[in-house]
């Protein structure tokens, strides 16, 4: 059920309207979702399953996507996993699941936020904003490696493709929540991150919710990136400090 709740319409900078896709089965919560996210200045589609959901995407533009865990079907977390591994779209996942390791499994999986039911509508709205503004402003989550080639511990980041060049020309893709984890580390390397600063840097909030999200994401990249994810050498783990990582970085001409 959503929460009763008003909101002042989007005054934001971004060149165009939003276009937000939201994936629920129930009836009323998508239908009055939608309503409420148009009348506060952003345009919105309602699916009522992962086929419906396919159906509009292959037909339709969207900026971002309120996913329901608990669907008939393919659920939530499935349809996440595979969005993740299939296009850039920005996810922030709605559950009824109380338990917090199952409320960061989306996360892991590559989810943008989530947010529990029943949920206030306004809470909502300033969430979809906040992902927007990361996703919409290149520097939020690339910052100055936006658009480059850099290379670390005998791989290279693609930005613009979103991929890990291994050192025999593979190529490991990334989720929008790996490389934005990615590119802060590399961005401050052989600098110890806290798990705060980090889940501030990465998603705009404070850890105290989830302090758990940050190791999870962490061990995401390293079996994308280590030779040897239980025995980490690029990304390291630092004692009462957080994560550092241990590596040069030289972006490429």
């Amino acid at each position: 059920m959503i929460k009763p709740g008003a909101a002042k319409p989007y005054t934001g900078v971004m060149r165009k309207t939003p276009h937000i896709l939201v994936v629920d089965d129930h009836r009323q919560i998508r239908e009055s979702l939608t309503r409420y996210l148009e009348k506060n200045g952003l345009r919105a589609t309602g699916a009522r399953d992962a086929a419906e959901m396919d159906q509009r995407l292959a037909t339709g533009h969207y900026d971002l996507m309120v996913l329901d865990v608990m669907m008939p079907g393919e659920d939530g977390l499935s349809v996440c996993r595979r969005i993740a591994g299939e296009r850039a779209l920005p996810i922030i996942m709605l559950t009824a699941l109380a338990e917090d390791t199952d409320r960061i499994a989306g996360l892991e999986l590559g989810a943008d936020d989530y947010l529990p039911k029943p949920f206030n509508p306004r809470e909502l709205l300033a969430r979809i904003r906040s992902v927007l503004r990361r996703t919409e402003t290149p520097t939020t989550e690339a910052g100055a490696l936006t658009g480059k080639r850099v290379r670390f511990a005998g791989l290279v980041l693609d930005a613009d493709g979103r991929t890990i060049v291994h050192g025999d020309g593979s190529r490991t893709e990334l989720t929008t929540a790996d490389q934005r984890l990615l590119t802060v580390l590399l961005e401050r390397p052989r600098m110890t991150l806290s798990r705060d600063q980090l889940l501030d840097l990465t998603v705009g909030r404070s850890a105290a919710a989830i302090d758990r999200t940050i190791d999870n994401q962490v061990s995401r990249l390293r079996r994308k990136i280590e030779l040897d994810p239980l025995q980490p050498r690029i990304i390291q783990t630092v004692r009462n400090g957080g994560y550092c990582l241990s590596a040069d970085v030289e972006v490429l001409p």
